[in-house]
């Protein structure tokens, strides 16, 4: 059990020198760092569900799995994988929640999440409470899948997928209460770049309550801060097949 957790250090606010190099962070408690099994590359080896839990460091539950062979580990738990249920990572596994497939061997329409990018690199993508992505269909050397963005893309057929919709939906849902829960969850107050100094932030200076009176918003180190910031040419463009929806300053 003492491999599963360590303590999540602290890298957010101060530096050594006193300076603030993370902007809007600090103060948290001490958390325990849950490690989570995102390679699923336990193959064939059947898990059983010990326990659903909550892990500070995410809004996702974790669920313990106990795997035949006495070894333990924790993944994402979704929707419908409950305490004694049994998962599996194999290409011959059964259309469940918790099971890990490759995308070759998962039915057009059912829903995923942690998906891989790359074979055996480990799930990257659809990881958050409530999400999921769905196969949307086959080409002939790729597997189409719909993101939760809305964008369509190709993937890898070997890529690993876990079946299901991530549980905890209603976490974005949550309310905070009082501004001190904020606090420490590690999440310090934002200034407004318009109440600052012209030398602290682009917005700031002018005379009297003056608006931004730039082109367009910037932060704090002069890049722009609105629209589509994605990159124009990037690696992954040749495996778009539709866009992700567009954004009111796209």
């Amino acid at each position: 059990m003492k491999k599963l957790k360590t303590i999540l250090a602290k890298k957010s606010g101060r530096n050594a020198s006193g300076r603030v190099t993370v902007r809007h962070q600090g103060g948290r408690h001490k958390r325990y760092l849950r490690s989570i099994d995102w390679k699923r590359d336990k193959t064939d080896i059947l898990g059983k569900v010990e326990s659903i839990e909550y892990d500070p460091n995410r809004n996702a539950r974790l669920a313990k799995i106990l795997y035949e062979d006495g070894e333990r580990r924790y993944i994402v738990a979704p929707i419908d994988l409950n305490v004694s249920s049994r998962v599996i990572s194999s290409a011959e596994a059964p259309i469940e929640p918790g099971n890990a497939l490759p995308l070759s061997k998962i039915p057009v329409g059912t829903s995923i999440h942690n998906i891989e990018i790359r074979p055996g690199k480990g799930a990257q993508i659809v990881k958050s409470a409530g999400s999921y992505a769905v196969v949307q269909g086959r080409e002939e050397y790729y597997t189409l899948v719909k993101l939760p963005s809305g964008e369509i893309k190709r993937f890898n057929p070997s890529c690993l997928a876990t079946v299901g919709q991530i549980g905890n939906p209603e976490a974005r849902t949550r309310i905070l209460g009082k501004a001190g829960i904020k606090r420490r969850m590690g999440i310090r107050p934002t200034v407004r770049g318009v109440a600052q100094n012209p030398h602290s932030h682009p917005h700031g200076g002018g005379e009297g309550r003056s608006s931004v009176g730039l082109k367009y918003p910037k932060t704090p180190w002069g890049k722009k801060a609105v629209g589509n910031t994605r990159k124009r040419v990037k690696y992954s463009d040749e495996f778009i097949v539709t866009g992700r929806k567009k954004g009111k300053h796209n």
